[in-house]
């Protein structure tokens, strides 16, 4: 039988160095692997990542649990039989913020809305958690949120123990344990008792501060987004920064930012409906500028610096005012744009174009009879491409 890896987190999360025995030595994704016969280091479970840090001054890359045993994979292998381990404390005292910090918004919704946690994730920036709710207003947010803080301000106990399964019964679990046997209890004295085997602080204080970020429908359910600690003031740190920035770049108070942002963005969008306004105008100048100036049914020309809806907008304009087919590239630094227009009454498919052009700028589109629109990769040739399209559309009028 293989002998388990003692896990000294269990016994003590503030823990960093230890010295251990390797038990085996083996490879994972080619990289060397060891199992020892004790470690500090925590292996990813249950929505929580792996501790990070050295072993014999190597760097742990992953850490995992492979049948009661615990992997540490290597970024280079280990030569000695002796071990020092050290795990990364700043990493290990955040993981344990945001994790501890979960258990309490966890039970935060469940003491308010009696709505359950379907999953939790721990990320290297932001945490979640998956809320059996099918909504929420901002109001009920900030009274789970005000709730889980008051938590943390009252310090409270926090304690991990092992029971029996069969002593969970007279536990009020937040919801009943997935794994059997020896069940390890996290209890927020007086407010929360979850089976959990993630590393957890002692009391409740160090959490710091729990700020709920935004939230998301997801399978039929809402998912927060949360911080806690450290992440939570360097989140509030940056975004003070940005908010005076802001405030000096407006000249208001910071108080005054949203009515002054309001008011912009308003402004913004009245100018923008002017400009619109203006610009349909200049096309259907240039449009008719266009067809006084032609000297045949077919408008040929290439652009630049200019946007595929302005040049289509123009094509459109031309082909509406009389019987023309209006043939148009746009050159930007490595992509092209073809606008392929006929008036209807000329009876011509621009469709047929697509096959003729596209291998020749490489490019994708397709459309309608009337328009068609391409787009490539290919601008050296372009004038070619659109040469070919009026050889063939000047055989169909002649024809």
């Amino acid at each position: 039988m293989n002998k388990q890896t003692k896990r000294l987190y269990f016994e003590n999360p503030y823990q960093v160095e230890f010295d251990a025995k390797i038990i085996e030595k083996t490879t994972y994704e080619e990289k060397s692997a060891l199992i020892l016969d004790k470690t500090c280091f925590y292996p990813e479970s249950g929505g929580q990542p792996s501790d990070k840090g050295t072993i014999n001054g190597i760097k742990v890359i992953k850490v995992m649990e492979e049948n009661s045993r615990i992997l540490h994979v290597l970024e280079e292998d280990v030569f000695s039989e002796d071990i020092k381990g050290v795990i990364d404390w700043t990493v290990r005292f955040d993981y344990m913020q945001q994790h501890t910090g979960q258990h309490i918004l966890s039970q935060s919704f469940d003491e308010i809305y009696n709505a359950e946690t379907l999953s939790f994730h721990l990320g290297d920036k932001i945490s979640s958690v998956e809320i059996d709710l099918r909504k929420i207003t901002e109001e009920e947010v900030e009274k789970v949120e005000r709730l889980a803080n008051e938590i943390v301000f009252q310090d409270r106990e926090i304690k991990t123990y092992f029971i029996k399964e069969e002593e969970t019964q007279s536990i009020p679990l937040r919801k009943p344990p997935k794994k059997k046997g020896l069940i390890r209890i996290v209890e927020i004295s007086d407010f929360d008792y979850s089976a959990c085997g993630g590393t957890h602080l002692r009391r409740t204080g160090e959490v710091g501060i729990i700020k709920i970020l935004k939230l998301e429908r997801i399978r039929n359910n809402v998912r927060f987004e949360f911080l806690c600690g450290k992440r939570a003031l360097q989140d509030y740190t940056r975004k003070n920064r940005d908010l005076r920035h802001l405030s000096n770049k407006l000249t208001v108070s910071e108080g005054e930012i949203l009515n002054s942002f309001e008011k912009l963005v308003f402004e913004l969008k009245d100018q923008k409906k002017k400009n619109k306004n203006t610009q349909e105008k200049l096309i259907q100048y240039e449009a008719q500028e266009a067809i006084q100036g032609a000297k045949e049914k077919i408008i040929k020309e290439i652009y630049s610096g200019r946007n595929p809806e302005e040049v289509k907008s123009l094509a459109l304009n031309i082909i509406k005012k009389g019987e023309y087919v209006v043939l148009y590239g746009l050159k930007a630094e490595k992509r092209v744009h073809l606008v392929l227009a006929s008036s209807e009454t000329l009876d011509i498919d621009m469709r047929e174009l697509v096959p003729i052009v596209t291998p020749m700028i490489k490019g994708k589109g397709g459309g309608s009879p009337s328009l068609v629109q391409i787009a490539g990769e290919d601008p050296e040739n372009l004038e070619l491409a659109l040469d070919r399209a009026y050889e063939y559309i000047n055989n169909r009028l002649v024809s």
